[in-house]
């Protein structure tokens, strides 16, 4: 049996406390290094410059494990998480030896050689993965896929041995879920979008998205993204925007936060929501308490959480009509020629065109989570041996088709427009949908709590509502699990019902469907 050394043994809850959360920051310091290297590898990374970005974050990556995993931090923790702090100290006490504690024994279960390795190859399949997009060559990506399931399937069996491997990896994302509830809930879910989905696109009142679908010039856009952005409050003295394949946002630092988007001249919508949405995660991150950085009361609850701060900015205020109602004049004074004889309300009804497609981050509001049910229904399948990688081209085209009547024409369009996979980021799509629940659910109770919230919205004054989400969500981190924040914040228990009555309430209207 291993002895504390007589300096933890003997020191005080208090002290070791303290040392638990020096560590802790020391190390959320290292790993920022970690995040501003696959930051630069998506925006700035030379192309032959891929190979030695692997070793260089597979190197930090060591680093980082080794001080997540060392001894001391261990032995401190353990005496904590057996201490009279552990029960009696306040919510942040409480909650950051309760997370300190299970991350350490997460982490320790994992080989350094395994983590060293995973972080290497998944840098080298995101390389690859560039190229077998833009080529939609399957055969580039196949064995990197291969090896990056194969990791993942060890990570699982090695950090949570008693749980399905899938929720193993799930529970990297979203702390306690189990992919069985999850399919539970999507298995509610499934059949009420699908409902919504045919009667949106089998009536003869559709909206017209032509307009969207103009010249907007990427000089203009650049300039307007970032004036919409930084009105809804992201703050660009502490973050930036920039271009990448896949847009995304990483936090370097409590005040390091980066956002990018890609573009598109003939289809505003590209940048404008991708830029909403990663900056709804921006101001998530943004809003975290900074004196805790590198704590649990600093870090995000989980994706799903996430994922309800930008898909509530992105959609629930983006496409809403209030909120084009202000934006609309700054639309216009950007793009002249595309929307001189064009109106607010023209735009915001384009936005809610329900249109089975085959691109993800491009798909409308309702048919979104279809992509997501699929995905995880694909990756759980491969990660449980149910399916094998080298056939998920076909099981992907096959299931696309069964649910949006259309067969992907290319991989590119199908199995490889995702980063996630050759990211080694399995267990994450779930998360989406989840965060469209928690969103529609937060979006309720604050317009339950601000009655003039969309009066707010409509005159361009987002601060209200971005209070509400700093005080109810941003402010606690994750010293809560992800499903009580949301029902404390709310007043319910979580329910997908939120969702169900918000895309019914926008989407059907512009159909002709009454509900």
């Amino acid at each position: 049996m291993h002895t504390p050394s007589p300096a933890i043994g003997s020191a005080d809850p208090r002290t070791l406390y303290q040392a638990a959360c020096d560590h802790a920051r020391r190390t959320a310091v290292l790993a920022s290094v970690e995040s501003l290297l696959g930051w630069d590898e998506q925006t700035k990374l030379p192309t032959a410059a891929g190979a030695h970005r692997a070793e260089q974050v597979g190197a930090v990556a060591a680093l980082v494990h080794a001080s997540r995993t060392d001894r001391a931090q261990g032995e401190r923790l353990e005496r904590l998480a057996e201490s009279e702090l552990a029960r009696t100290g306040t919510e942040e006490e409480q909650g950051s030896i309760r997370r300190l504690h299970r991350d350490y024994q997460k982490q320790v279960r994992l080989p350094a050689r395994l983590v060293e390795e995973t972080a290497r190859v998944c840098i080298d399949g995101q390389q690859a993965w560039v190229v077998a997009r833009r080529e939609s060559d399957w055969s580039r990506m196949a064995p990197w896929l291969e090896r990056i399931f194969a990791l993942k399937r060890e990570q699982a069996a090695c950090q949570l041995p008693a749980l399905d491997p899938y929720d193993s990896l799930l529970d990297d994302y979203e702390p306690g879920a189990l992919s069985s509830d999850v399919a539970a809930v999507f298995d509610r879910l499934r059949p009420k979008i699908v409902e919504l989905v045919q009667a949106c696109t089998s009536s003869a009142i559709r909206p017209d998205d032509a307009v969207l679908r103009r010249q907007y010039p990427l000089a203009a856009q650049e300039r307007f993204v970032r004036e919409v952005a930084s009105r809804i409050g992201f703050d660009f003295s502490r973050g930036r925007l920039d271009t990448s394949t896949h847009p995304f946002c990483s936090t370097a630092g409590p005040h390091d936060c980066r956002l990018t988007t890609r573009w598109d001249e003939n289809f505003l919508p590209t940048s404008l929501f991708g830029v909403l949405h990663e900056a709804g995660h921006g101001l998530y991150e943004q809003g975290l308490p900074d004196g805790a950085y590198g704590l649990p009361g600093g870090e995000a609850a989980s994706l799903g959480v996430h994922e309800s701060q930008s898909r509530l900015w992105e959609n629930l205020v983006g496409r809403s009509s209030e909120f084009w109602a202000w934006c609309f004049p700054l639309a216009r004074e950007a793009f002249p020629d595309a929307l001189s004889q064009s109106s607010a309300a023209e735009v915001q009804r384009a936005l809610l065109t329900v249109r089975p497609s085959l691109i993800r981050v491009e798909a409308d509001e309702v048919t979104y989570n279809l992509h997501i049910m699929m995905r995880f229904d694909l990756e759980r399948s491969v990660i449980r041996g149910d399916l094998a990688v080298a056939d998920l081209p076909e099981a992907w085209n096959a299931r696309f088709e069964r649910d949006f009547g259309i067969r992907p024409p290319s991989d590119a369009e199908g199995v490889l427009q995702d980063i996630h996979w050759s990211a080694g980021l399995i267990g994450y799509f779930p998360t989406y949908t989840m965060g469209n629940i928690f969103a529609a659910q937060l979006m309720a109770a604050a317009e339950r709590s601000m009655p003039g919230l969309r009066n707010d919205l409509a005159s361009g004054r987002f601060a209200g509502l971005l209070q509400w989400l700093r005080e109810r969500v941003h402010s606690s981190g994750r010293l809560r699990d992800p499903q009580a924040l949301v029902t404390a914040a709310t007043g319910e228990a979580v329910s997908e019902r939120w969702l169900l009555e918000s895309l019914w309430h926008r989407y059907g209207p512009p159909h002709g469907l009454a509900r």
